[in-house]
C-alpha cells in the first residue's frame, strides 16, 4: 500500500470515528507519515473531491488546517453534476460515488458499471447513460 492509500485510509477512519468530518493540521498530518506537506495536498486533491462526496476547507500557514467532510448525496445531486461527456475512469467515479451514498447497492453499481464501460460507447453515450440509470434509481 502507497503512502497516498495509506494517508486516504487514515482520514476515513477518522470520519468513520467523528460523524463523517475531521479538522487536521496539513503538518501534523505530514509528520505522522513522514512526508511532505504537499504529499497530503496531492492526496485533498485527488482522493477526498466533491466527486467522490467531500468537502475541503483549508488554511494554509503556520496554523494551517483542513476541514474534510463527507456530504449526504442523492441521486439528483448526482445527476446535476455529470457533464455531458463521461470519461470511462469518470463514470467509475460517479457511480463509486452512488454505492458509497447509498444511491446505488453493490449489485447495481456492478451492473451500471458493465453498462458504462463498454468500449462501444462513446464518452457522450455514456453520460446520457449514466444519467438514465440515475434517474431510473429516482423514479423507483
Amino acid at each position: 500500500m502507497g503512502i497516498s492509500d495509506r494517508i486516504e485510509a487514515f482520514i476515513c477512519e477518522l470520519m468513520k470515528e467523528d460523524d463523517g468530518w475531521v479538522e487536521l493540521g496539513r503538518n501534523e498530518l505530514a509528520g505522522i507519515f513522514n512526508c511532505v506537506p504537499s504529499q497530503i495536498n496531492y492526496v485533498m486533491r485527488t482522493r477526498f473531491t466533491p466527486e467522490r462526496g467531500y468537502i475541503i476547507e483549508s488554511r494554509r500557514g503556520g496554523g494551517g488546517y483542513l476541514k474534510i467532510r463527507r456530504v449526504a448525496v442523492g441521486a439528483e445531486d448526482i445527476i446535476g453534476v455529470i457533464p455531458d461527456e463521461v470519461t470511462v475512469s469518470a463514470a467509475a467515479k460517479i457511480i463509486r460515488l452512488a454505492e458509497d451514498s447509498g444511491v446505488l447497492d453493490k449489485r447495481s453499481a456492478k451492473a451500471a458499471l458493465g453498462g458504462v464501460l463498454c468500449d462501444r460507447i462513446n464518452d457522450e453515450q455514456r453520460s446520457a447513460v449514466l444519467k438514465a440509470m440515475l434517474d431510473a434509481v429516482l423514479k423507483d
